[in-house]
């Protein structure tokens, strides 16, 4: 008998109430961790924290965009977002 892992949730139910739980979604769409983190954040914050989740769902989405495109001087970034490397000495 093949068990539903997606299903069971431990502390809490926020994501149950949800059509498909974010950590499935993330899993079969071998999503990476800073954009599944985003999602999660972002499914979950009315039921649980609130603007807190929201911020973190930003940091995490800051996170992929500096790894993915700190290079890439031509985006356009929202105020108060920046590509400098600081200077660690």
């Amino acid at each position: 008998m093949k068990k539903d892992t997606y299903k069971k949730q431990i502390g809490g139910d926020h994501y149950r109430s949800m059509v498909i739980q974010p950590s499935e979604f993330i899993n079969k769409n071998n999503i990476p961790f800073a954009e599944g983190n985003a999602i999660k954040y972002l499914c979950r914050h009315k039921q649980k924290n609130q603007k807190e989740d929201l911020l973190k769902a930003i940091h995490y989405c800051e996170m992929a965009i500096e790894r993915d495109y700190s290079d890439d001087t031509t985006l356009p970034l929202p105020h108060g977002f920046s590509f400098k490397k600081e200077d660690k000495e």
